[in-house]
């Protein structure tokens, strides 16, 4: 498995934001990571990016530990967080540019050249990040995060703010990303879910409530919608 979370746990001082969270996502495969606002999502994705330390349980990106070896794991990882921080003085190819070296990637003007194409920037290439509407903004950041070719993708509502067509054409190629490496993606949108991912886990109130392929839970849920199996899961009757 890519990604292996067990027992996953982080407290800000008393607020348990996330409880004992454990799950596996592999190569191929599209995990869609659902919750209410405040569930413990971003939390989690911050966790496996090595971006927050966990409190206690575990985590392996490509078998190395998001804590302990923190470096190597964010080598192997693509982040688009939920709020997308980009260097809005810079222009879209200088900070694609910016970035390549940074990671240090060998022969950058092609792998730019493909990238910019590939997210659908051609257009905008040679404007001021700050300039560029939320959407454009967006495939920055997503570009950004697939530029040095990682095995895990790990995308924080990265359709967020597009138009219906952007929607369609980033939804596709997170599809063709998906073929070959490990995505993780944090969406409200039911029909991404529907239309992208192959499993689906469901977090509220920082617990794991459900962990299946979409149509098993669907069987599961005696053939529930999935925006109904997402309420059903997310208000547990007392």
């Amino acid at each position: 498995m890519s990604v292996q979370v067990n027992l996953l746990t982080k407290k800000f001082g008393e607020q348990l934001a996330v409880n004992q969270v454990s799950f596996t996502a592999q190569i191929g495969h599209i995990v869609g990571f659902l919750g209410p606002n405040g569930a413990g999502k971003s939390t989690t994705m911050k966790m496996l990016t090595s971006f927050i330390p966990p409190t206690s349980g575990l985590a392996t990106v490509c078998g190395f530990n998001v804590f302990t070896q923190s470096m190597d794991v964010r080598r192997l990882i693509g982040y688009l967080p939920e709020h997308n921080p980009l260097y809005l003085d810079l222009y879209v190819r200088e900070s694609l540019y910016f970035m390549a070296d940074i990671h240090q990637i060998d022969n950058k003007k092609p792998r730019i050249e493909d990238l910019i194409d590939q997210v659908g920037l051609g257009g905008e290439q040679n404007k001021k990040i700050g300039a560029l509407s939320k959407g454009y903004r967006q495939r920055v950041g997503l570009a950004q995060a697939i530029l040095h070719n990682p095995e895990v993708l790990i995308l924080d509502e990265p359709t967020s703010g597009l138009d219906p067509n952007q929607i369609i054409s980033i939804r596709q190629l997170i599809k063709d990303l998906g073929k070959t490496k490990t995505v993780i993606i944090s969406t409200h949108i039911m029909q991404e879910v529907e239309a992208i991912c192959d499993q689906l886990l469901i977090i509220n109130k920082g617990c794991i409530v459900a962990n299946n392929t979409i149509s098993e839970l669907k069987q599961q849920y005696s053939g529930k919608t999935l925006e109904e199996i997402f309420i059903t899961a997310t208000n547990p009757i007392e």
